[in-house]
């Protein structure tokens, strides 16, 4: 089932639509948690590759019609003054964090010297990975997942499933029934693994990982989560 209909109304215009996405609206939501003393909108900006107008939207909506968001001010006892540093997420950003981490717990850059099995150019490009939990029935041959990844600026994707007991191929997978399967060599079964374990995280039947690539670390990072997205978010992304 496709989740996160709540963030529709980021989205809602009577006029001109936003220039932001929906992979800008879950990335930045990450970043919020990840600077709990307030995130800046030029940082904002610069960590989602977005210009400045379009990044004062997303985060006018973010607070506005989102209440995710809220302005963070510290007293500065020496001077007896505010000092706004930023914006934190609100109690219902919170929220909203914990229900993204729940379904991507997972998103963090990855080594590429050994991926060539698995990925073309592997070498002369950034990578990201991400784990999307219970996502296999949502994934068919990856195909949708490269094309999201790359229209967000990223060189491309592969997908990977999950099926119990080692990771495959998706197109030689079906989650009610499993006949010839082809999996990834052992050093790459055993890397993901281990990340995925010292992340506390727990790999079960139907998780789906993905691997993205971008000419720059931070393309890399939006073509990983853009692709989860295609798995989770119902409207075009």
């Amino acid at each position: 089932m496709y989740e996160f209909n709540e963030l529709d109304v980021l989205f809602d215009s009577q006029t001109i639509k936003p220039n932001f996405q929906y992979v800008h609206v879950f990335l930045s939501i990450l970043l919020y948690g990840e600077n709990p003393e307030g995130l800046g909108r030029y940082r904002l900006e610069s960590e989602l590759l977005i210009g400045s107008g379009t990044a004062k939207s997303l985060v006018k909506r973010l607070k506005e019609n989102g209440n995710y968001i809220r302005i963070f001010e510290q007293v500065r006892r020496e001077k007896k003054e505010l000092r706004r540093k930023g914006h934190v997420l609100t109690e219902k950003g919170l929220l909203l964090l914990t229900k993204i981490k729940k379904k991507i717990p997972i998103l963090k850059e990855t080594q590429t010297d050994f991926l060539k099995e698995i990925i073309i150019d592997s070498s002369e490009n950034f990578s990201f990975f991400c784990l999307i939990k219970n996502a296999g029935d949502h994934l068919v041959d990856g195909i949708a997942q490269r094309d999201a990844a790359i229209m967000i600026g990223g060189s491309g994707a592969t997908c990977l499933l999950y099926d119990g007991i080692k990771i495959v191929f998706p197109e030689y997978y079906e989650l009610t029934e499993i006949n010839e399967t082809i999996s990834i060599n052992q050093e790459i079964q055993t890397y993901f693994k281990t990340k995925i374990f010292n992340s506390n995280v727990i790999l079960e039947k139907g998780d789906v990982i993905i691997i993205a690539l971008g000419n720059e670390l931070k393309k890399a990072r939006l073509a990983a989560l853009n692709a989860a997205l295609s798995l989770i978010i119902k409207k075009k992304i």
